[in-house]
């Protein structure tokens, strides 16, 4: 096994644990616009793959979770060579990050022979945009953009574009990636039943189903939360209400904290009031830490059973929307 990339000689151990790659190969190309992205509005184009063929040398992030997501689909083989011509036609075979192909009929999943000046990108955004979840794991996946940017640009540009120093990216390394990522590199082949393998398989499931959960969370936070405008002292207290009823998500406050940012209000909301998952009550935040509200200062109300010492949050008995906006106006920083 080798400590470098295998198309990027010059990139070390240290950066193999968020991947990177930023030589533009010109092989043969099949759609290399933005647009590639958002692929196929779903899956139907998508066959039963029988083997999943990925490059040698130096694994990196984006391509171990191409192989995951498509492991917990499929459960097929990996094998980690370079492909052949017959296998880049083949669309029971799919091509991650190698090959000078993005052809998602075809199952063909490489970017490096992309334009210099394409948007960042990664094998692991073309996947997602072949199954139609690229949207959303842009939206709700904080660590997808920056994986694009190590990978298609390097570290320093990737410091750069984050405005932090080149250091701070190799502080953020774990060990728990570079074990994964070299266990990975190790061997030619990984086939179901291996410890890795199933590894891979629980990593690629855990991101398909938050995905799932997301989309479903936003939809039901859609049908039945309420906006409220919640006056105090000539100011506003903009809030979204979701109520308990018998389809509130599992994560309520996840689901309506990501509404929030899917429906593109973010500067327009100061509050969250939720179901409480613990009780009967609710749970009630500032969004995004807004400056105007302090719930500590609920401490010692007879209906307020938590009030976080940070002041971001509290917990509540009160079930009626009346009391409910009583205690969002009480928070407010006098």
């Amino acid at each position: 096994m080798t400590d470098s990339c295998w198309q990027c000689p010059d990139i070390g151990a240290a950066e193999l644990a968020v991947g990177t790659c930023s030589l533009p190969l010109i092989w043969r190309s099949v759609g290399t616009g933005v647009d590639a992205l958002a692929a196929v509005p779903d899956n139907s184009f998508m066959s039963e793959l029988q083997r999943i063929v990925t490059h040698p040398g130096g694994a990196h992030k984006d391509d171990l979770l191409a192989c995951c997501i498509l492991i917990a689909k499929y459960g097929c083989p990996v094998v980690r060579r370079d492909p052949t011509e017959d296998e880049l036609g083949d669309a029971s075979i799919a091509i991650i990050d190698v090959g000078g192909s993005h052809d998602p009929a075809l199952q063909n999943f490489d970017h490096h022979h992309f334009p210099r000046e394409h948007p960042p990108t990664c094998s692991l955004s073309l996947v997602l945009g072949a199954l139609g979840l690229y949207e959303d794991a842009m939206k709700f996946c904080d660590w997808l953009e920056p994986a694009e940017w190590f990978d298609s640009r390097g570290p320093n540009k990737t410091a750069e574009w984050l405005g932090v120093p080149r250091r701070a990216v190799a502080q953020l390394n774990s060990p728990i990636d570079m074990t994964l990522l070299r266990r990975f590199a190790a061997q030619s082949e990984h086939v179901a039943g291996e410890t890795l393998y199933e590894y891979m398989r629980f990593v690629g499931q855990d991101l398909l189903d938050y995905l799932r959960d997301v989309r479903e969370g936003i939809e039901l936070v859609s049908k039945a939360s309420e906006r409220w405008s919640v006056a105090v002292d000539g100011d506003v207290i903009e809030a979204v209400f979701l109520p308990r009823n018998d389809e509130t998500p599992d994560e309520p406050s996840g689901s309506v904290f990501r509404f929030i940012r899917a429906t593109g209000i973010e500067d327009q909301i100061g509050a969250t009031v939720y179901p409480d998952r613990r009780g009967e009550g609710y749970g009630i935040s500032r969004y995004e830490d807004d400056p105007r509200l302090d719930f500590s200062q609920l401490d010692g109300e007879p209906d307020v059973r938590f009030a976080h010492k940070s002041g971001f949050m509290c917990k509540t008995t009160a079930t009626d929307p009346s009391r409910l906006k009583e205690l969002i106006r009480a928070a407010v920083k006098r």
